[in-house]
């Protein structure tokens, strides 16, 4: 495994090893001395169909470090900096994340996380740094025009949940930043 470092200081981008022969593959998903000390805590793997957009979701307390990478399929991975006093704050940052590029995202605490989903099936494995307290749990809308952000496809599947979440200019008026 290979930490590869982009434009958003402490967000990697992590090449996992993939070996294969005449029986299938073997991939390494995770190494604790390539991402080290990062205390993950929770695992949970989500399934998505094809047009599924969901997010951008955080935690404002108790926030979560996510690694993120997906085991079947495709996904057009996105995430906002929200963090105090970032170089980056309210920049996204997107990445292909698939079964045929073997590459993961690490997310430090302070980002919201989306993503869309372009394979029939698409299963994605996260590992967190907090668990999940929905109490906690808020988001910004995926077609903030604020974000500039072009989707691969028109035709969404979005829940009514994340439909109504605020906007990046609510966000800073009610949160400031994470």
């Amino acid at each position: 495994m290979k930490i590869i470092k982009t434009k958003i200081k402490d967000l990697y981008i992590i090449k996992q090893n993939k070996y294969t022969d005449n029986r299938g593959n073997l991939r390494v998903t995770f190494n604790n001395r390539v991402l080290k000390n990062k205390n993950f805590v929770y695992e949970y793997c989500t399934t998505s169909k094809a047009k599924a957009l969901r997010g951008f979701h955080f935690q404002y307390k108790y926030q979560q470090a996510k690694y993120i990478c997906v085991v079947k399929g495709k996904i057009l991975d996105c995430v906002i900096d929200l963090r105090k006093n970032s170089k980056t704050f309210g920049k996204t940052f997107k990445i292909l994340l698939s079964d045929k590029n073997c590459l993961g995202l690490y997310v430090p605490e302070g980002f919201a996380h989306g993503y869309y989903s372009y394979e029939k099936l698409n299963i994605i494995y996260y590992k967190l740094t907090n668990y999940y307290k929905p109490k906690f749990e808020s988001g910004i809308n995926l077609l903030d025009n604020q974000l500039k952000i072009k989707w691969p496809s028109k035709s969404l599947n979005i829940s009514k949940k994340d439909r109504k979440l605020i906007s990046l200019k609510e966000f800073k008026q009610s949160y400031k930043y994470l």
